[in-house]
């Protein structure tokens, strides 16, 4: 299972001290500093690593909980520089961690003792109440008698929604029934990251899981932007006579500016390379995640599973034509062959106007897709405040040259 990539690590190149140079890494990070982005390497690296490390969890989990399942092999540990450059190691190919995950937590998932949960889903409103059930997988010399297992529900900041253990016995084998957890979530006003923790008492066994709890009903936005798909004369207009404009471009952008990349919430399958032209060609989100535009969407700057269906609804932009310091609120990072400079989200002005744009689709089914809901929600609310303040002009053609 795996070859899930992430991004280069640049600060590699210098540690080919031999007869062995690393010039596939030259040539990258060459074009990534010809787009103008080679101050964002180290965040890419970091961001991808994240979802690389998320998507791995994932996988080893699903496999840990499947009765009668004989293991699970991944292909290595470490960076494969071969064939196309296959950068789908959680270690470097000096077997040494690149920084975005430590051994602690990927024993948290990947060891002979794994606590596991069961949930039908990760994003919850304030008017449910959640409900998971934890197993086991145990694989140690021995049996454990008696195994206190705790569990808690938590909010990022630490403080506590829910706890309780279980007291059981955790043969050899995987798919031990632990219990049920149920936790009404009507306290929780406010959009929220959970994190639900699972461990052994006295012991270093533990796992944990981010979740993520949306009011249902939503602040009432007063100053409303004007929302619309196209650039045209009206909106212009409005844009020019110092209005507020929310522009959503998914399926509007033309296809070499970004229509024809193949987005998806996983990075890429070994490489594109190898993999030309399947998807997904690219590898996560990225942002600042104390921005203003965040503040009712909760997140750490990366991908997670908030992100999901914002991510496979969701057409890439590439902004290659802006300003090499113009940067999106929300950057989907590029393959390290192309480095195009890809934007999801982003804010300009336009004379007096001000404006957003957004190529993920944030219109369809929002009943069921919570999390999309909550990051329009989000855009709105801050572009009714005082701190949307863009802090670049936007050329209106190379804003248009990006449609269709």
């Amino acid at each position: 299972v795996g070859q899930w990539c992430v991004y280069p690590d640049f600060d590699e190149i210098s540690r080919y001290t031999g007869v062995l140079k690393a010039k596939n890494f030259e040539i990258f990070q060459e074009t990534l500093n010809e787009k103008g982005l080679g101050d964002m390497a180290r965040k890419f690296l970091y961001a991808s690593g994240r979802l690389q490390t998320l998507c791995y969890k994932m996988d080893i989990e699903a496999a840990l909980r499947t009765p009668g399942f004989a293991g699970f092999q991944l292909l290595d540990l470490h960076d494969f520089p071969g064939q196309g450059t296959a950068l789908v190691g959680v270690l470097n190919p000096f077997w040494e961690s690149k920084g975005y995950v430590d051994s602690i937590e990927f024993r948290s998932f990947c060891n002979q003792s794994v606590p596991l949960v069961r949930m039908p889903k990760i994003v919850w409103l304030n008017t449910e109440q959640l409900t998971a059930d934890i197993e086991f997988a145990h694989f140690g010399e021995q049996p454990v008698k008696n195994a206190t297992i705790l569990w808690s529900l938590e909010e990022k900041c630490g403080s506590k929604v829910a706890n309780g253990s279980f007291n059981i016995d955790l043969p050899i084998g995987n798919a031990i029934k632990v219990g049920s957890i149920t936790c009404p979530l009507a306290e929780i006003d406010h959009p929220a990251q959970l994190v639900l923790k699972i461990s052994v008492a006295n012991t270093s066994v533990a796992n944990s899981w981010n979740l993520w709890v949306y009011p249902t009903e939503k602040k009432i936005v007063e100053k409303m932007p004007y929302i619309t798909h196209q650039l045209d004369d009206q909106t212009v207009r409005r844009l020019k006579r110092g209005e507020n404009v929310l522009l959503l471009t998914y399926g509007k952008v033309a296809p070499e500016k970004g229509g024809d990349i193949r987005t998806a919430f996983t990075p890429i399958f070994w490489n594109t390379a190898w993999t030309y032209n399947a998807p997904p060609q690219t590898l996560g989100f990225l942002c600042d995640p104390v921005h203003p535009v965040f503040a009712s969407f909760p997140n750490d700057g990366y991908s997670d599973f908030q992100w999901k269906d914002l991510a496979v609804n969701c057409t890439a932009m590439v902004m290659d034509d802006f300003p090499h310091d113009f940067r999106p609120l929300v950057y989907i990072i590029d393959d390290w062959f192309k480095n195009r400079k890809l934007g999801m989200l982003f804010e300009g002005k336009v004379g007096s106007g001000k404006l957003i744009v957004c190529s993920a689709d944030l219109e369809t089914d929002l009943a069921n897709r919570p999390s999309v809901a909550q990051f329009k929600q989000s855009i709105l609310e801050y572009m009714a405040s005082d701190q949307f303040n863009p802090p670049c002009e936007i050329n209106l053609k190379q804003l248009g040259d990006l449609l269709k």
